[in-house]
């Protein structure tokens, strides 16, 4: 198979664009150090590179939807079940989980851009913690709200006065006029 015409030409036209990028790459005094550091040829490192970037500039294109799809197609399944459940534990899981979730997503719609430039692979760390929240054997949900959405709330709970009773209503024959 490697004598047929058609990979004999993809493999001359491969090694003629490889030369072609090595001979541009050796106008640069850096390119040919590294090079000489990591006896890896200048061309392949480029094109390694090159094929790596757009292997993760693709995966983070999916990261979002994937992400969104874990925090929110799986958990509303899940919260179904709960409800039609007996047991009263899966639904403060649940419960628990969509709290969380939801100042978290409340937070992430305020900074995300600031987020998504200081940190690259923002959204790979955001499903691990998504994942964690929601697993049951790691009660992910419940610690965060434990240590701060429940304090931060009892506070809240605390300082925010007592709402005033609604006045009565109008009766329909008085003449608001």
């Amino acid at each position: 198979m490697s004598n047929h015409p058609a990979v004999v030409h993809v493999q001359k036209q491969a090694s003629y664009y490889v030369s072609q990028i090595d001979k541009e790459l050796s106008k640069y005094p850096v390119a040919n150090q590294l090079e000489a550091k990591t006896q890896v040829p200048k061309a392949y490192a480029a094109i390694g590179s090159a094929a790596l970037l757009g292997l993760l500039l693709f995966v983070n294109a999916l990261a979002l939807p994937v992400s969104n799809l874990i925090g929110w197609a799986l958990p509303a399944y899940l919260s179904f079940k709960a409800i039609e459940s007996p047991q009263h534990e899966d639904d403060v899981q649940w419960l628990t989980y969509w709290a969380v979730f939801g100042l978290f997503n409340f937070i992430e719609s305020v900074a995300l851009r600031i987020v998504l430039f200081y940190f690259p692979f923002y959204f790979v760390f955001k499903t691990a913690f998504i994942l964690w929240l929601q697993l049951p054997a790691t009660r992910g949900a419940r610690t965060v709200y434990t240590a701060f959405v429940r304090p931060v709330l009892v506070q809240q709970k605390r300082t925010v006065p007592a709402a005033h009773p609604a006045p009565p209503p109008v009766p329909s024959h008085v003449d608001l006029q």
